[in-house]
């Protein structure tokens, strides 16, 4: 097969026509978006570069300490990101969030890598920056779906969740339909992409392999590897997020508070 075709700054250049059509169409249809596109787009332009020198040192390098510092690097970033989004109001939420994404990550990249893949190194570069992107993109996502899913339930259900409460029931059981439907709404992303992967969407790991020039079997065996691995870390997240979730809103006495 043929290897990839690489782009040069001219045809990086030229792909910004893409941006302006966009910008000309939101312009056309007065939906006044052109300045969040443009700001999105130079946004992305920007830190896709940016990473792109930062991981072509960490790669030469080829250190253990290095990778680990850029992978702490970005769970600390989806962890802020997600707890932004469950609600800033939620006191200790931080390392809730933060260790949920570290546990539910270090398993499954763990058992992926050690186990299936098994690289020369563990922290080999090639293999742990790019599925860890991937895994841990996809658990921030489920974390803040979950999250704040579960919080609005319990809020908007105050009177209902007491009344449990007074009959007897533990926060735990109290809250225990909301937190279902919270775990089952942040996986149904991950459950429809798997639902027509290959039939309507080519996912990332699978298209870059094409491109790349890699036999389309070995593409598909690693996409299923990684949405596989994406299922199971979702899933993980979101059940350790929403119980540190559902605890700021109890206290001791297992009283409930929307003040957490």
């Amino acid at each position: 097969m043929n290897g990839l075709i690489e782009l040069t700054p001219d045809d990086l250049g030229w792909s910004l026509g893409i941006i302006v059509g966009a910008i000309a169409l939101s312009r056309w249809q007065k939906l006044k978006l052109e300045g969040q596109l443009l700001l999105a787009a130079g946004r992305s332009l920007l830190q896709l570069l940016v990473v792109g020198y930062i991981l072509a040192v960490i790669f030469a390098l080829d250190n253990p300490w290095a990778v680990l510092g850029i992978l702490g690097i970005m769970l600390t970033i989806a962890a802020v990101v997600s707890r932004n989004r469950i609600g800033k109001s939620l006191k200790g939420l931080f390392p809730v969030v933060w260790g949920s994404l570290l546990i539910s990550n270090a398993l499954t990249l763990g058992y992926g890598i050690i186990l299936i893949i098994q690289p020369e190194s563990w922290y080999q570069p090639q293999y742990i920056i790019p599925l860890t992107g991937m895994i841990l993109g996809n658990a921030m996502n489920s974390a803040s779906l979950s999250g704040e899913r579960l919080a609005s339930l319990i809020t908007q259900n105050r009177l209902e969740v007491e009344t449990y409460l007074c009959l007897g029931a533990t926060p735990s059981e109290a809250i225990a339909a909301y937190r279902s439907e919270a775990i089952r709404v942040s996986l149904i992303p991950t459950l429809n992409q798997m639902m027509v992967v290959g039939l309507v969407s080519l996912p990332g790991m699978f298209t870059g392999q094409v491109l790349a020039g890699s036999d389309p079997l070995n593409a598909a065996s690693y996409q299923i590897l990684i949405l596989f691995m994406i299922a199971f870390s979702n899933l993980m997240t979101a059940i350790l997020v929403t119980q540190g979730v559902a605890k700021r809103f109890f206290n001791k006495n297992a009283q409930l508070t929307l003040t957490p």
